[in-house]
């Protein structure tokens, strides 16, 4: 790997000096060798361009901004790289000699570093000079200064000071009411030391613009969600007018939000007789949406149809999976956002965050298990729910954060008892999940399975034919699929088609990586050839049967958001023929109960899915969940990838790693976003 500088390409800027010309090759080799992307040293160059005059550490500065952006990082922290660079590079050992070698023409003290930036006319330090929407901001105190992009700064900025103004003074509530319908919605022991997290949930958000609930997989969040809605419609001066939106990041998630609200209200409705009409509520809710289709996403551009200056037409707004939530579509929501209306975020703080820039549920959600209320909070949540918070959970400073206020971490999970939920809390605190020479500790419910072997077949057995244990695989979706609808009506085709895509969506491969034997694009592959290899169950032929680009059977997920087709990034759909004369091929959807269709013509963006990504699983559930670990997943392979891997799985969880190590390494690597979000 040759990291030394070249001799200045006829491609650099013609008006800066040698010495710049010279650091500009060096970091365009540091692209050339992958330490950098291109874009990287790119940015570099351009700033250069806009200023000939540039410091080298400022050069150096942009370059490593657009790279640890592209990481997912809203903001370079400045503190550290003058004395520990590989804090913010995490370079190989080999390339530390030259990256030493640079870093010696670079200043020695952060103030220096920070001084060179600011001389800068590209950068704007927040506070001092004129905003002349210079490309690079400067924010933070002086012994943490952080350098952004200017769009990173401006969205994360509108962020925090949304949060801020919708946790500051909470709402007034009849507390004698709310704890009338509460007790209903939530009956409980009397014992005002038995803490029944869902219903603090509920007190909580009843008073606040903004409330967030937090909690891992089965704990209630979306039950909780339910139940709050009906405390809302019920406490409302006017529920036949109350505006409700739900949304999720994507439209899986949004499908199963829908799905799991109704149910809860209809469950609830029962339990509450005719003292509250939900079916009223349920009409005024409606489908959940994704984010993009709530917010108006237009095809030729970045904005969106409601923003600041003009609002959403609703009162609350519930959004689920907020963990994929990124930095620019939170600052979006919340500008179109109208000041009285209420925003609940739930989530997982402890999944994976949007693979773009910010990790915005994390950073609110960063002392959620702490609790952290003050006098007030503690006098109201007594008060409404007759339930009295330890003192482990109580702020050891008056006033209380305000965000921590508004936030809640249901604890109890309800659905992850056994050794599925076993492994997630293991890796979720840290701590080693293997036991001597095994991969993954097994019981006698074959609940869990590891392999270490780094054989592909592992994988491709298990993704045609399950494990012992558990029959969901590839084969299962189809031997459906081969049968046939059996009816030549469309109820019969309907039935058919949700039943395969149902059959389909029990099984799922989960890689840590895209490229590679064992990243997404060489599993599908693997996959598509093996399942096109092996016989059906009658002999009648092979379980699939591949043709051009299209064929029956072919999963597909869609890669680009098409509002004008109803489909959106993420949604995973199967090419089927239709049930009309013509039988042309059509993928089709399943959004909770709900089919829906694409002529495959009209599909541009997609690519074949029996793997995905764990980063595109989120919001989405599978029976047997495999997850599989490549060994050149690098900085991608961390604990919060393991655990969201981990907790797609309902019933089953296999790993099948490449080389035994690899689920260790994955949960020593803790993975901290850099942002100057308030939390």
């Amino acid at each position: 790997m040759n990291l030394a500088a070249n001799p200045v390409r006829p491609g650099a800027p013609a008006a800066i000096c040698p010495g710049t010309g010279e650091l500009l090759e060096r970091l365009r080799a540091w692209s050339d060798a992958g330490l950098l992307r291109h874009l990287d040293s790119a940015f570099a160059v351009f700033i250069a361009t806009l200023d000939p005059e540039a410091s080298p550490a400022l050069l150096v500065s942009a370059a490593l901004l657009a790279q640890v952006e592209g990481r997912g990082h809203s903001c370079l922290p400045l503190a550290p790289l003058p004395a520990d660079p590989q804090s913010v590079l995490a370079w190989p050992a080999e390339t530390h000699a030259a990256v030493d070698a640079l870093w010696r023409s670079l200043p020695a003290t952060p103030a220096a570093w920070l001084a060179e930036l600011q001389r800068s006319p590209t950068v704007w330090r927040v506070g001092a000079g004129a905003d002349l929407g210079q490309p690079l901001v400067v924010d933070g105190e002086d012994a943490a200064p952080r350098l952004y992009l200017r769009r990173y700064w401006r969205q994360e900025r509108t962020v925090s000071m949304a949060v801020v103004e919708r946790s500051a003074s909470p709402a007034q509530v009849d507390e004698a009411r709310a704890r009338g319908w509460l007790d209903r919605l939530f009956p409980a022991p009397t014992d005002t030391l038995t803490l029944d997290w869902q219903k603090l949930a509920c007190a909580v958000a009843l008073r606040g613009r903004l409330s967030i609930i937090t909690g891992g997989p089965g704990t209630g969040k979306t039950y909780t969600a339910a139940r709050l809605l009906a405390l809302l419609f019920a406490m409302s001066e006017a529920p036949d007018r109350l505006r409700i939106a739900l949304a999720a990041p994507t439209g899986k998630a949004a499908a199963r939000l829908t799905q799991s609200i109704d149910s809860s209200l209809q469950e609830l409705q029962q339990g509450l007789g005719p003292a509250l009409d939900l079916q009223l509520l349920t009409r005024r809710i409606g489908a959940a949406r994704t984010l993009h289709a709530l917010l108006g996403a237009r095809p030729d551009t970045r904005r969106f149809q409601y923003h600041a200056g003009k609002a959403l037409d609703v009162d609350v707004v519930i959004v689920d999976e907020a963990s994929m939530v990124h930095l620019e579509m939170m600052a979006a929501l919340l500008e179109a956002l109208p000041a009285d209306a209420r925003l609940i975020l739930l989530g997982d703080k402890d999944q994976l965050a949007s693979v773009e820039a910010g990790a915005v549920l994390g950073d609110l959600c960063r002392d959620a298990a702490a609790g952290r209320y003050g006098s007030e909070t503690v006098r109201y949540l007594l008060e409404t729910t007759g339930m009295r918070l330890p003192e482990r959970y109580l702020s050891e400073q008056e006033p209380a954060p305000a965000l921590a206020q508004q936030t809640v971490m249901l604890r109890e999970s309800r659905r992850f008892g056994g050794p599925i939920g076993a492994l997630a809390r293991a890796v979720n605190d840290g701590t080693d999940p293997a036991e001597p020479g095994r991969l993954i500790a097994t019981d006698r419910t074959g609940a869990l399975f590891g392999a270490q072997d780094g054989r592909l077949a592992t994988v491709i057995e298990l993704a045609v034919d399950g494990r012992p244990g558990t029959s969901a695989g590839y084969r299962d979706y189809l031997e459906l699929l081969a049968r046939g609808p059996g009816r030549d009506d469309a109820d019969g085709h309907a039935g058919w088609a949700t039943g395969v895509l149902k059959a389909f969506d029990r099984l799922r491969i989960l890689c840590a990586v895209r490229d590679g034997d064992w990243g997404v694009q060489g599993l599908n592959r693997a996959i598509e050839r093996a399942l096109e290899q092996t016989a059906r169950s009658d002999g009648s032929g092979r379980l699939l049967a591949p043709r051009g680009a299209w064929y029956p059977g072919r999963p597909v997920m869609v890669t680009r958001n098409d509002p004008a087709l109803g489909v959106f990034n993420g949604d995973i759909g199967i090419a089927l023929p239709a049930g009309d004369a013509g039988g042309r091929l059509r993928v089709y959807f399943l959004d909770g109960d709900r089919l829906r269709s694409v002529a495959v013509s009209r599909l541009a963006h997609v690519e074949t899915a029996f793997a995905m990504t764990v980063h595109k699983s989120q919001g989405s559930e599978f029976e047997h969940t495999v997850l599989v670990l490549a060994a050149h997943s690098g900085n991608v392979l961390s604990r919060e990838l393991v655990y969201t891997g981990i907790t797609r799985a309902r019933s089953a969880f296999s790993l099948v790693a490449e080389r035994p190590g690899l689920l260790e390494q994955g949960v020593r690597q803790a993975t901290r976003r850099e942002s100057g979000l308030v939390a």
